[in-house]
């Protein structure tokens, strides 16, 4: 038996390869599949289950796609709608794969479909738990992504608690975890940069899985501090459920390289957005006015579901020399399919070829060691619960998902300046805000970390 976590950092989610007697099944594929077809070659294996532990809100899945290239029967828990064909298991159906046995357990809760996959071992022993986005490390899903409207955030949190302590919690301590998503979802509030734990610790250390808690409690708790959900999921859940193009078609289509002055002739279309994802000391430096700074060097994808909101926005991309494609399907990944094409030689060849320029104002971390006293206007926009948990006296909050209607609240006289926690989000921050038109600001590069650092 061989059970691989394949983890794709950009989504901060885990996809899994499970391996037994050259039989193989997928758990929660991403949209490019090469990685599963490549894994099964090498040991002259066949796809025969791909099992998903909901639909999926916050990326597009790889199902539709494998299933095509491979045969493979596409498996999802009870109360699935989809628009193609798909094995709907029972609760407590088993699945047989090699010498090992898969149970499908209805979960609900994250959503009203939600289900944990339990693989039994070859002597019939629990072994593992796929949980999907019903528990994480540190955390479980949040309850209010369901898209049956009739069924309120606190029905879904009730679920998730029955869920949890009867079908989940009842199994022994020393069964691995393996979660949906790690620390950096918006599945969840608070998620540990752990992938893989045991239950028993879970038990321990996990605030959702305390024995003494009642329901209430488990529901006033799950659903407190919940930010709106992002713009982008139910499109996605739509796609998931209803199917997108293959990875090679999206390629064919949105690979297309646009010089200067055909990008400019673009650009008076209001409605097209200029995405530019190199990293922030670059955009910072020089960038096309009025462009969207969101870095290919961190969380890409849900950044730009976050900040743009509508996968069906026209992008022109602005990204280092090499990095095209990986720009366009990682795009792909949320959905993001309506890509123009990227500005052949960079923003150098802009630059050549007379287009306007501008730049940020960045102030830096070792000017601010008296901060805390100080009588600066600071906007923060990391979390609530980082804001929570350490900030200056005298910042004002808004968590980055939140800028673009909360520009009001930003209603400083003088001059302010920008920080996140490592300089990421503060520059994306920073272009939305040229977008709209303000610039009375500056960034602090390297954030609350490296201001820390030179008060210490």
């Amino acid at each position: 038996m061989k059970i691989e976590q394949i983890y794709t950092k950009c989504l901060s989610q885990g996809s899994y390869y499970i391996e037994s007697n050259n039989e193989v099944a997928i758990i929660d594929p991403i949209r490019e599949i090469d990685i599963y077809l490549k894994r099964a070659a090498k040991t002259n294996s066949s796809i025969k289950y791909i099992f998903e532990t909901h639909i999926h809100a916050d990326f597009i899945s790889g199902h539709l796609n494998l299933a095509k290239k491979t045969g493979a029967e596409i498996v999802f828990g009870p109360n699935t709608e989809t628009s193609f064909d798909t094995t709907i298991a029972n609760d407590y159906e088993e699945f047989i794969l090699g010498d090992i046995t898969i149970v499908a357990i209805h979960t609900p809760g994250h959503t009203i479909e939600s289900t944990t996959y339990l693989l039994r071992n070859s002597s019939g022993k629990d072994h593992a738990i796929f949980t999907g986005d019903t528990l994480f490390l540190g955390d479980v899903g949040r309850p209010d992504l369901s898209q049956k409207s009739i069924i309120s955030n606190k029905d879904l949190a009730s679920m998730l608690f029955d869920s949890l302590r009867n079908r989940i919690m009842t199994l022994s301590n020393e069964v691995i975890i393996y979660p949906g998503h790690g620390q950096g979802s918006s599945c969840g509030k608070d998620l540990s940069s752990e992938t893989i734990g045991k239950l028993g610790d879970q038990k321990k250390t996990n605030y959702a899985l305390r024995e003494d808690m009642t329901k209430d409690e488990f529901i006033n708790e799950v659903l407190d501090g919940l930010l709106d959900p992002p713009k982008y999921f139910p499109s996605n859940v739509l796609l998931n459920k209803k199917g997108y193009d293959e990875s090679y078609k999206i390629l064919n289509k949105n690979l297309n390289s646009l010089e200067p002055n055909e990008v400019k002739e673009k650009l008076i279309d209001n409605n097209i957005v200029l995405l530019d994802v190199r990293g922030p000391a670059d955009f910072s430096d020089s960038h096309i006015p009025g462009s969207i700074f969101i870095g290919l060097d961190g969380r890409f994808a849900p950044w730009v579901g976050e900040v743009l909101e509508n996968i069906y926005t026209s992008l022109i991309i602005i990204c280092p020399e090499g990095r095209e494609e990986e720009t366009v399907l990682r795009l792909s990944r949320v959905g993001f399919d309506n890509v123009l094409g990227y500005l052949n030689g960079g923003i150098k060849n802009w630059i050549k070829f007379g287009g306007s320029i501008a730049n940020i104002e960045n102030r830096q971390a070792s000017d601010f060691t008296d901060i805390k006293s100080s009588k600066e206007n600071i906007l923060d926009v990391r979390s609530n619960a980082e804001h929570k948990s350490e900030c200056f006296n005298n910042s004002l909050n808004i968590p980055l998902p939140e800028l673009r209607s909360s520009l009001n609240k930003i209603n400083f006289k003088n001059k302010f300046y920008i920080h996140c926690k490592g300089g990421y989000r503060s520059m994306i921050a920073a272009s939305i805000l040229l977008s709209k038109g303000i610039s009375e600001f500056a960034n602090i590069p390297g954030g609350f970390d490296k201001i820390k650092k030179f008060q210490s």
